[in-house]
C-alpha cells in the first residue's frame, strides 16, 4: 500500500501543518497530514490531493516536492514524504482530523506528543538540511 504525509509550513516558515489524531494508529498524537495513494494517481498527484481534501490547501497556494520514501518491508507500506512552504495566508478547512500550526522549533522527536516512532523529527530533520531547495514559492 503507498501513502504520504506532506510537511506544510507557512509563509514565515516557522510553523508546521499538523493533524491531532482521532483514531489510531498514532491516536491523540500530532501527525503529518496525508493519506492514501490512489491506483491511478501519481504520488504527487496524490499528496496534492489528500492535501486540499484535508485541509483546503491548493496546488496554488504551495509547490510540493519529493523529500524521500520510507519503505515498510514488515507492513508493506510505502511512505512518500512531500514537503513545501505556502506562498500566501491561507484559511484552513479541516476535513476529519483537527489541524494545528505547530511551532517549527519544537521537538518532533517526542514520542509522547507525535505519532511516528521518531520518524517525523527525522523528516523535519532532513527538510532543515535542504530547505533552500525545498521551500520554493510559486
Amino acid at each position: 500500500m503507498k501513502m504520504n504525509v506532506i510537511v506544510v509550513y507557512n509563509k514565515k516558515e516557522d510553523k508546521i501543518l499538523m493533524c491531532l489524531r482521532k483514531k489510531e494508529p498514532y491516536k491523540g498524537l500530532y501527525n503529518l497530514v496525508g493519506g492514501k495513494v490512489e491506483k491511478d494517481e501519481t504520488g504527487l498527484e496524490s499528496a496534492y490531493r489528500e492535501l486540499e481534501e484535508e485541509s483546503g490547501i491548493t496546488k496554488e497556494d504551495i509547490i510540493l516536492t519529493h523529500l524521500m520514501t520510507f519503505n515498510y518491508q514488515m507492513s508493506n507500506i510505502e511512505l512518500q514524504v512531500y514537503t513545501g512552504k505556502l506562498n500566501k495566508e491561507v484559511k484552513i478547512v479541516e476535513e476529519v482530523n483537527k489541524l494545528y500550526w505547530i511551532n517549527a522549533n519544537d521537538n518532533f522527536f517526542d514520542m509522547t506528543k507525535y505519532a511516528g516512532e521518531g520518524n517525523i523529527g527525522h523528516i523535519i530533520e532532513q527538510v532543515k538540511l535542504y530547505k533552500d531547495r525545498l521551500l520554493k514559492e510559486n
